[in-house]
């Protein structure tokens, strides 16, 4: 078995909150408090959860947009995570980013020619200005837009347009992960389908891996080979599709799935309800971070926090539910 291209080993990442006249550190916020998964090549891990759980934070935190607190990112067997600005330079173009703002992505004074050749020149891809040009052109016909618009800027396109030279960009680097943070959550239902569809050809077409970050757990289910769902800083289970959508095993799970809209009229759902609000983290529960809203809390889950374990072939849930404790009430 090949090893994977990106692993991620109990990532973690802090920010401090200031407060006071001289500014001093008095909170920390754990957005992201022990994260571990894996990617291999030519797969896509869709990370899915709340608004707030800390999705995007993991996504920027691999792209080394900031330091991260603790915890490794290993790239094809090499961390990045402290790796020197110089290595990490040459290893950059193999880690892009598609953004959820194809708009405010994109410089708005550069036209689409150049927008496409910087990463181009950038990591020196290009041997001379016809290959260049030829690069350049072959990436519009790549996601499907006009090579007319190559002298057109940002403002010129549509949302669903944007995104594609969004990720021509990304494209342009020839890298070998892409994280898409979001990248089809502010387009329309029928471009959104577009541009999810453009991302498996180009996955099929150039044997891409993709962290797929999102909300949208219909577009998850399309696209995605495995899932792993976050809850207020954590991975709470990772499977493959077929195990999340058809048998899913953690609480929080569940719910997610419940609130899914049916496309079809009148079908009658039953949707799990949890009770009061997601915890601030800030101030994080003590034991299972779920259990403040969980219909099935144990008293362990008070004082002990779950660790991922196996419950089934390929599916892992951090959870006590099937460990045979006694259910008190919430």
């Amino acid at each position: 078995m090949s090893p994977p291209l990106l692993q991620v080993n109990d990532l973690k990442k802090h920010f401090p909150v200031k407060k006071g006249l001289f500014s001093r550190k008095s909170e920390w916020v754990y957005a992201v408090d022990g994260v571990s998964f894996e990617i291999a090549r030519g797969e896509t891990l869709s990370l899915v959860g709340e608004s707030g759980c800390g999705k995007s934070t993991v996504g920027r935190a691999i792209l080394r947009l900031f330091d991260i607190t603790a915890g490794q990112v290993i790239l094809d067997g090499q961390r990045i995570d402290d790796a020197h600005p110089s290595t990490m330079r040459q290893m950059r173009h193999r880690v892009q980013v598609v953004f959820q703002d194809p708009f405010s992505s994109l410089n708005p004074r550069m036209r689409v020619r150049d927008i496409l050749a910087e990463p181009i020149r950038n990591f020196g891809l290009a041997k001379s200005a016809i290959d260049l040009e030829t690069r350049v052109t072959a990436l519009m016909d790549t996601v499907r837009l006009p090579r007319e618009a190559l002298n057109r800027r940002p403002h010129e396109f549509s949302g669903g347009q944007r995104q594609r030279i969004g990720i021509a960009r990304a494209l342009a680097a020839e890298p070998e992960l892409i994280v898409c943070d979001e990248a089809v959550s502010a387009l329309d239902v029928s471009v959104k389908a577009q541009i999810v569809n453009l991302l498996q050809d180009l996955q099929r077409e150039f044997g891409l891996a993709l962290l797929f970050i999102s909300h949208d757990l219909a577009i998850v289910e399309h696209m995605t080979h495995r899932v792993a769902v976050m809850y207020l800083g954590k991975i709470v289970e990772v499977a493959p599709r077929y195990e999340i959508f058809a048998a899913p095993k953690h609480p929080y799970t569940k719910a997610l799935l419940s609130a899914v809209p049916l496309p079809e009229p009148g079908a009658q759902r039953n949707p799990i309800i949890l009770k009061g609000d997601v915890p601030s983290p800030i101030n994080p529960p003590s034991g299972c971070r779920f259990h403040t809203r969980c219909p099935y809390v144990f008293d362990r889950c008070r004082t002990e926090e779950p660790t991922l374990r196996a419950a089934g072939p390929e599916q892992w849930v951090a959870c006590h539910l099937e460990e045979g404790a006694t259910v008190t009430s919430g």
